[in-house]
């Protein structure tokens, strides 16, 4: 069949329509990703990794009149954002400036089966659901549910909880990250619980791992990895900080992620004095870099904060990549992690979310025993092997879209 994958973003910064595209590629569809992209070298880098997958990668505005139709969607976007201001009249303009493009070129796919993702995604799937065509989603975060406070007074809610309800209750088929997510998705909207995909990262990669030491410059000292795709506030950064005080070892600390603005001054404010020359700062680097760049660490931090329920619920791609790198976690208690905690056994160290003197705890318990962190660090190889690598989670994912697209068949058999 030909299918149609919907995110309005970047490929190679899409991991999960990446992974879901591959995987029904090598299962003999016709796929085809609608995106975006940052200036012509990331659209000729998606093209080109759409292509080594078996599959293709569209923008969602392309042509020759390309310039003039994003002047006109940037304008309509200050437009949309204008009347939510001052009237507070939601509308699809908030979702993303490619909602309208993406369905365009959606339909014009003429797919028999489409999988929408994100928030623009989202309102093109269910157009497309209206129209008689046949849509399932993958609610990679509860999109109606994130953000922090100040952030969700600009958001266009009741319309994200409508598409929501819509793509839920009568989509072909759902998935989310976590069992977690897929029980509190089912209970607010009396829809079918969606089937956990966990958006782990496959076993394989780790044959490329290329064992250099670029972050870290002595082995001897234990180190501490986090990763995201900004450093600032709002990331769970300020634990770790607050833990330092109540450290009692020594230890690296080394943070990868594009700084946000002021983010220096940010930084000296909350690492105590005696501490800054033992935190590094790095930037990102390439997706296929990026396994190897943890696997140099010891330990991977994923210090999740229960501001929002999307936050608390899901399971995020660090955490996941730090046990397919063989990293011990320290993990805060939020239910998307403590799911993984239960599967990962001595891999993962919980503590309690807000709780400085409990994360230092954790990290002593794990930098003062050699014999400890060694347990923790295999665990998580094992951990990764049997369940949280894309080889296991492909599988569930092709169970579920194969069953929608079954259904499909005999409903065109049935005519």
């Amino acid at each position: 069949m030909k299918i149609v994958i919907l995110t309005a973003a970047s490929l190679a910064w899409n991991p999960r329509a990446l992974k879901e595209a591959a995987a029904l590629a090598r299962a003999g569809h016709d796929v085809v990703v609608i995106g975006s992209h940052a200036g012509e070298g990331r659209l000729e880098g998606d093209m080109a990794l759409a292509r080594r997958h078996g599959f293709r990668f569209e923008p969602a505005l392309s042509g020759p009149a390309r310039e003039l139709r994003w002047a006109w969607v940037r304008a309509c976007g200050r437009v949309g954002r204008e009347l939510f201001r001052l009237f507070g009249v939601e509308n699809r303009w908030q979702l993303g400036l490619l909602a309208g493009a993406l369905l365009r070129r959606a339909k014009a796919e003429r797919a028999d089966y489409y999988i929408a993702h994100n928030e623009p995604g989202l309102w093109a799937g269910a157009r497309l659901l209206r129209a008689g065509r046949c849509v399932g989603v993958d609610l990679e975060d509860w999109h109606s549910e994130d953000l922090l406070p100040e952030a969700r007074t600009q958001r266009p809610l009741g319309l994200l909880r409508a598409l929501e309800v819509d793509l839920l209750c009568n989509g072909a088929h759902a998935t989310c990250p976590s069992a977690a997510m897929s029980t509190a998705l089912a209970a607010a909207y009396g829809c079918r619980p969606p089937t956990p995909v966990y958006n782990a990262f496959a076993w394989s990669d780790r044959a490329v791992i290329d064992d250099a030491l670029k972050d870290r410059s002595d082995r001897g000292v234990p180190s501490i990895h986090w990763y995201s795709q900004a450093i600032g506030p709002g990331r769970g950064l300020e634990e770790l900080f607050a833990a330092l005080p109540y450290l009692h070892s020594n230890a690296q600390f080394h943070l990868r992620g594009q700084p946000v603005a002021g983010v220096d001054d940010w930084l000296r404010t909350h690492i105590p004095p005696d501490w800054r020359h033992r935190v590094h700062v790095h930037g990102i680097v390439p997706v296929d870099e990026l396994l190897s760049r943890i696997a140099e660490h010891d330990i991977g931090f994923a210090g999740e904060m229960k501001y929002c329920r999307s936050r608390d619920l899901t399971v995020t791609n660090k955490m996941l990549h730090y046990l397919l790198a063989g990293l011990a976690v320290i993990a805060s208690d939020t239910a998307g992690q403590k799911e993984i905690a239960a599967e990962a056994g001595d891999a993962v160290w919980l503590y309690p979310a807000g709780d400085a003197r409990a994360l230092a705890e954790r990290l002593d318990g794990l930098l003062r025993w050699p014999d400890a962190l060694r347990r923790a660090k295999a665990a998580a190889l094992a951990a990764a092997e049997s369940t949280f690598c894309w080889e296991r989670q492909e599988g569930i994912l092709m169970d579920v879209v194969s069953r929608a697209l079954r259904a499909l068949e005999e409903r065109g058999s049935a005519r």
